[in-house]
């Protein structure tokens, strides 16, 4: 039995997945599979490296730092998010508060990472082979918001957030061999997204990335079906949707530490529903 966790990520509301899976860490659950897109590749990160406890810091003190996030950073840098300071600075070997990449690669489960290469606009699945001490490129290109962040160049190629193309890669991990999937969420179960929003930064985007800009304009869509997939499988007792009854005020990008703890404690306590699925 492959057991598999998905993480949809989701900017900031992302530290609702972080209380998901210091539950997890605290309660020894493991995941033969773990796949997580922009935020959520970062969560499924300090998971499997053991870390409980590490991306909370990340939500509710670093990124009300300017160097993290902040209008100055997009004036002088064109990007509102310093990826290379949150994976880098923060995250590396000497930084403030390292990412045991050791530890990721001692562990025997599969982790994949989402990002949409931005000229094609097609999704990349990068995986532990991708993946070196102090070259967390992976989770920078995962995370790059079109529009208010710049794309993150890998390899001759440059990658913005995996939600472009892939908002909840379940295909992926039942194609990938899983036989049982854990769906994280950060918005309700039952909320139905709109297009509206991203069609608005699509007409932005076009301008240099026409691809990237239509698979964004096509990522409610792809989200609503992936939910329905997983509700789908749910009901035949091959996934469990973990998700929060209300996002407590949180957006894509909202700083706010009362929030935030609010949405953390949301993922933690409803983290137990996982137990009984994995057993």
């Amino acid at each position: 039995m492959k057991v598999g966790v998905i993480d949809v990520g989701g900017g900031l509301r992302g530290i609702y997945g972080a209380g998901v899976f210091d539950w997890c860490i605290e309660n020894t659950i493991v995941f033969d599979y773990c796949i997580g897109v922009s935020a959520g590749s970062a969560n499924v990160a300090s998971y499997l490296a053991g870390q409980k406890g590490r991306n909370f810091e990340f939500y509710i003190d670093y990124s009300f730092r300017k160097e993290y996030m902040s209008l100055r950073n997009l004036i002088k840098k064109g990007s509102y998010i310093d990826m290379d300071y949150v994976y880098g600075v923060l995250s590396n070997s000497n930084g403030e508060n390292p990412l045991d990449e050791k530890a990721i690669m001692k562990n025997p489960s599969e982790m994949i990472v989402v990002a949409t290469e931005a000229e094609s606009g097609n999704a990349k699945y990068f995986d532990k082979r991708d993946l070196k001490l102090d070259d967390y490129y992976i989770f920078k290109a995962s995370s790059s918001i079109p529009v208010v962040c710049h794309p993150y160049p890998v390899n001759n190629s440059f990658y913005f957030d995996g939600a472009l193309s892939d908002p909840v890669p379940i295909k992926k991990a039942f194609s990938d061999g899983c036989d049982k999937v854990v769906v994280v969420l950060t918005k309700p179960r039952e909320l139905i997204r709109t297009s509206k929003k991203d069609e608005r930064l699509a007409k932005i985007l076009a301008k240099k990335y026409p691809k990237a800009a239509a698979n964004l304009c096509l990522r409610a869509k792809r989200y609503n079906e992936g939910v329905k997939i997983a509700k789908e499988l749910e009901a035949k007792g091959k996934a469990v949707i973990i998700a929060p009854d209300d996002i407590t005020g949180m957006s894509t990008l909202t700083k706010n530490r009362g929030a935030m703890k609010r949405l953390y404690d949301k993922g933690y306590n409803d983290a137990k529903q996982i137990l009984s699925f994995v057993n």
